[in-house]
Formats: structure tokens, sequence, C-alpha cells
């Protein structure tokens, strides 16, 4: 089998395009959903931090079955894992606008749609990494942006539609755009050379290979699993502002459609981070990726902690601007800083099981914040504890190995073998044989 190394262009602009639809359409609604939390507060009658868990619970199965998406990724190829995906993330919303309580919210968008968003994100987002090297993280972060793209029209077309139709023909008609995600699919086109669908259908090991196929080999990797409680701390505090912001918004006196709009001005300045983030880390301005990481993450800390004191229609919107950049900013810096510390060859399990472990932070926070809210009155302590997540995540990240060197780490294994990786192990996972030697965990080093 002839292989080739990632052409850094040509199709790959085709399936960062592909990226770009698919973060539209799976964490632009997410963002966007703050509109549709106001409403089922208003119809179920419930307390903040039980409607809180419709989207929390969708977040963290998208992020829970990450590792599920990767493994039927490298077994049966990105665009049918995708295509599935897509669809069950369009039913599960379509399910959800016949709800007529709260636990059949929690069924449908955070089971069911949540489930369709895993196999659509992980899979598309790995596909990036397969086909840039050099510009890895520039082609990221302009697949990642179609989020705050999607933000920026969906919060005031959301607000538009339930004004129009209600929340129940709302989330009817974002079903249907949700069908966009299997057209987006066909675009996820695997490099010649890539093992196929059909090179895999043969293997006769499958219990044998369970293990290396989600990489569970990470889990014994010190300076990984630093890395995810980075981010479990970091998604405790990220997401709140998606479900709580255009409420604390309306408490303080802005409208419903100023409130929207300062989500989708926020959304702007996400996709402007997004972009730059991208751009200076793979200019010749910056050094180490994970210096990058942890400079977004403070400013995002930072910037959720000042939350509490926008009290007019002006000092929110503003507020907004600084958090929709940094935490933008964030995004692509958290999928190519990981190459840094597992390797290239270990990017789709690796951020498949970065996310199901992660989940917990995105499960407990948004709750927790609406907890917060429901005892104390208001939004100002949860957007507090918010940000000392993230600072408190970003402080983690200078245990990681020669975390003050400037140079870019070596590639090493993650055991102290010096045998090659198993080609039937790497095929399985999907990835790019070429180069092998490279697609190497780094070690913890001192």
């Amino acid at each position: 089998m002839v292989l080739h190394p990632p052409p850094d262009g040509k199709w790959g602009w085709m399936v960062v395009l592909a990226g770009f639809v698919q973060s539209a359409l799976v964490f632009g609604v997410i963002r966007s959903f703050g509109v549709f939390f106001v409403e089922f507060l208003a119809y179920f009658r419930e307390s903040s931090s039980t409607v809180s868990w419709v989207v929390s619970l969708g977040v963290a199965v998208l992020q829970f079955a990450s590792p599920l998406g990767s493994a039927l990724s490298a077994r049966y190829g990105g665009r049918p894992v995708v295509m599935v995906g897509g669809f069950l993330a369009s039913l599960g919303l379509l399910l959800a606008s016949f709800s007529i309580n709260v636990s059949h919210l929690y069924l449908s968008i955070g089971l069911i749609t949540g489930l369709g968003w895993a196999l659509v994100f992980t899979p598309s987002m790995a596909a990036v990494s397969h086909y840039f090297e050099k510009r890895r993280t520039l082609a990221t972060g302009l697949a990642v942006s179609g989020a705050g793209v999607s933000s920026l029209v969906f919060s005031p077309l959301f607000q538009y539609l339930v004004d129009l139709y209600g929340w129940r023909g709302a989330l009817m008609l974002v079903s249907g755009m949700s069908l966009n995600l299997m057209v987006s699919a066909s675009l996820l086109r695997p490099l010649e050379g890539d093992p196929t669908p059909k090179d895999k259908a043969g293997d006769s090991h499958w219990l044998e290979t369970l293990a290396s196929l989600f990489t569970l080999e990470l889990l014994s990797h010190g300076p990984f699993m630093r890395y995810v409680l980075v981010f479990v701390l970091v998604d405790a505090g990220y997401f709140v502002p998606y479900a709580h912001l255009v409420a604390h918004a309306r408490e303080v006196g802005c409208s419903e459609y100023e409130a929207a709009f300062i989500m989708s001005v926020a959304a702007i300045a996400d996709m402007c981070g997004r972009i730059f983030a991208g751009w200076l880390a793979d200019s010749r301005f910056s050094y180490r990726l994970v210096h990058n990481l942890t400079l977004w993450t403070v400013l995002t800390g930072i910037s959720l902690t000042l939350v509490p004191l926008g009290h007019s229609y002006a000092s929110l919107m503003s507020l907004g601007i600084c958090y929709g950049f940094f935490a933008g900013a964030l995004v692509p810096l958290q999928f190519t800083s990981l190459v840094e510390i597992v390797g290239a060859g270990y990017m789709l399990g690796g951020i498949g099981l970065m996310h199901m472990l992660e989940s917990v932070g995105a499960l407990v926070g948004t709750p927790l914040s609406g907890w917060l809210r429901d005892i104390t009155g208001n939004y100002t302590v949860s957007f507090l504890m918010a940000g000392v997540f993230l600072l408190a995540g970003s402080s983690i990240l200078l245990t990681l190995p020669n975390y003050f060197s400037c140079s870019q780490p070596s590639q090493t294994r993650t055991n102290s073998t010096t045998e090659p990786p198993d080609p039937e192990a790497l095929e399985l996972r999907g990835l790019p044989q070429q180069g092998r030697d490279h697609f190497q965990p780094e070690a913890e080093t001192g």
C-alpha cells in the first residue's frame, strides 16, 4: 500500500469546510440554547438547576461517547459514522419538540442528540488533523470557527423562531437544520493510503485489539491524565455562559433581543479568537502550543469572573466580547496542544478519550451554576465559580513535563519498550502509518 504524507491543503480544505459546518450545527446549537433555557423555565416551571441538566447532559454525552465515535470511525470510516450521528442529532431535537416534562428533554436532547453530536465531532476533528501537519492549528481553528459564525446567527434566529412558532415549532426547525450534518459528512474523504473500512473488516482479533482501538494505554500516561484534568476543570466553567448569560442579562434589565444579541456579538469575537489563535500558534512568533493554551485559559477565566460586574447592556456587551474572543482562542489549542502531550499518532484516540473523561466537568458545571443561582437569587456566584474553575485548570498546565522549556518536546513512547507500534493496532485506530516512528506519545520526563 502506497502511503502519502498529509497534503496540508488540496482536498483538506474541503474537510475543513465539513468541520466548519459540523461545529456550527453542534456547538453553535449548544451555545445558542440559552434562548430555549428561558422558555423551558417558563413552560415547565422547574428550577434553574433542574432545567440546566438538559444542556449539561447533551454536552456530557457528546464528550463521554467520543471514544465510541473514534472507535467506530477507525473501524468503519468517518463518513458513515458522521452521517449516523447527524441523523441522531436531528432525531433527538425532533423528539424534544413533543416533550411534556423535563425528563423527556433529558432523554431526547441529553441522550439521543448528545450521542449524535459525539459521532459527528470527534471524527471530523481527527480528519482535519490527518490532512494537515504544518498548518494544523490554523486548519483546526478555521474548522471550529463554525461555532462562532452560527452563534452569531442562531441566537437571534432561535429567539425569532420561538416568538413565531413557539419553542416546540422552533425545535422542529432546528431539527431540520441539523440534517445538514449528514450532507457535510460526504466531504470526509479519507486520505489516499489510509486504512479503509475494507482493510479493517477482515480483522479476526476484535476482542484482542479492543483496548488498542480505544487507546486505553493513555490511561496510564501521567501527562495525558493531567491534561485531561485541566479540561475537566475548564469544562466545569466554560459552558456556563451558554446556558445562563442570556438569563443573567434578562435579570439585569436587558430585553430578550438585547440578551440574544450579546451572545451573537460574543460569537463574532469567538470566531475571530479561534482564527487568530490558530494563526498565532502556527506563526514564527509562537513557540510552544501549550504556552498559548495557558494564556487563553487564564484570560477566559478572568473574563468569566468579571461578568457579574456587568449591570447594563453596554457593560455586558463588552464583557461578552472579551469572553467570546478568549474562549474561542482556547478551543483549537485544546486539540493541537494534545500533539505535544501524546504525539500525532494518538490524536484520534486521544481526542475521544479526553472528551470522555472531561465530560465530568461539563456534566457538573452548568447544573452547579443553576443551583448557586437558586440559593443566592442571582448569577454572581455562578460566574465567579466558573472563572475559578478555569484558573485552577490553567495552573495544572504548569505541571506538564518540560513546560518551562521553549523548545518543542521530543516524541517518545508512553512505555519503556523500544518496539515500534503494532501496524495492525495503528490501522484499527485509523491512523496513517507514514512516519510511524514519529507517532509516539510523549513519556513523562521529570
